[in-house]
Formats: structure tokens, sequence, C-alpha cells
């Protein structure tokens, strides 16, 4: 979960919700929760499953992503805004581009927005990628899965200098992962 300066959390759940295909919710300092968003496997533009959390601008938009639906049904990069209501930024087709994006986002000053999908690329075993602010998808980083690394589960991190670090769950010399920089 995250908070904002209210002392709010928010956070997803992979399931449940109107679909049961996952919803964002929020609680109060009280305790009180809110579903702010329900996903649902149809209509295909909507994600579900979000596995990760999200993150949150400085306006109260929220960001991330879940593993299943869209149109190709292999997940999506979403923004919810501070009413709730949802965009999807990009729709992975599970090709080169990445599929099942399993970990969050963070984001730069730019707007931009950098994870991990889990499966997909130029070897089927998972990408790092950018969506900028215009939901335009760009692959920094196609994993092989050999010395590289395979299969990205968690996301990534950014340093001063906008570097990103991060670990793939197989490949490697051992086949049992790597931790990677990408400049």
């Amino acid at each position: 979960v995250i908070a904002d300066p209210e002392g709010n959390l928010y956070g997803t759940t992979e399931d449940g919700g109107t679909f049961n295909a996952g919803t964002v919710y929020m609680l109060d300092t009280a305790g009180n929760e809110t579903v702010l968003h329900s996903f649902a496997f149809y209509p295909f533009g909507d994600g579900a499953l979000p596995f990760a959390g999200v993150i949150r601008d400085s306006e109260g938009n929220l960001y991330g992503t879940t593993i299943g639906a869209g149109t190709s049904s292999a997940g999506i990069v979403y923004k919810l805004d501070p009413a709730g209501n949802e965009t999807v930024l990009y729709n992975f087709t599970g090709g080169s581009d990445g599929g099942e994006p399993d970990s969050g986002v963070i984001r730069d000053s730019a707007g931009n927005l950098y994870g991990t999908a889990y499966l997909g690329g130029a070897a089927g075993q998972g990408v790092v990628y950018r969506v900028n602010a215009a939901g335009v998808e760009k692959v920094l980083y196609s994993f092989m899965g050999g010395t590289d690394g395979a299969n990205p589960f968690a996301g990534v991190i950014a340093d001063a200098e906008g570097n990103l670090y991060g670990t793939t769950s197989y490949g490697g010399t051992a086949n049992a992962g790597v931790v990677f920089k990408l400049d």
C-alpha cells in the first residue's frame, strides 16, 4: 500500500470487486474502505488481475498494471484519476512489446512510467519498458534467457542518473536469476 499526505492508504486486490477481476481501493484514516475501481475481464479494454500496487502523483492520480485482460488479454498499464475514472495508457500484446506485467511502475519527473513485463520481448523472456505520458510504449530491453536473465517478476527502481535496476526470476549463469542495471 501507499499513503497520501492525509494518511489515506491505497492498494489493489488481485481478485474481488464487482466483476471478481480485482480492485483499486482506498482506506481512510478511520479504516473505511472505498473501492475506486473494479476491474473486469470484459470489455476487453479494461484490465484484470492487478498483482502489483499503485503509485500516486502530486495531483492524486494513481498508476498501475494488470496482468490480464486488455485488448490482447496480455495486461495493461492504467491511470485512475482522483474520481476513480480509468484511462488505459497501454495495452500489451504479449509479443515483442511484452506481456503480463506482474510488477507495478515507477514514474519520472517527465511523467514517463517504467516497469517490467514477465513475458514477451524478442525471445519471449520478458522486457523492461517505458510508457510515456501519451501512452506510447518503448521496450528498453528484451531479455534473451541466457546470462542476461529471463522473466522479470519484480519491477525496477531508478537512481538519480536515470539508471534502472531490477531482478529476473530465471536466466543467469545458474538459471536462478540475475540482478541487472540498465543505463
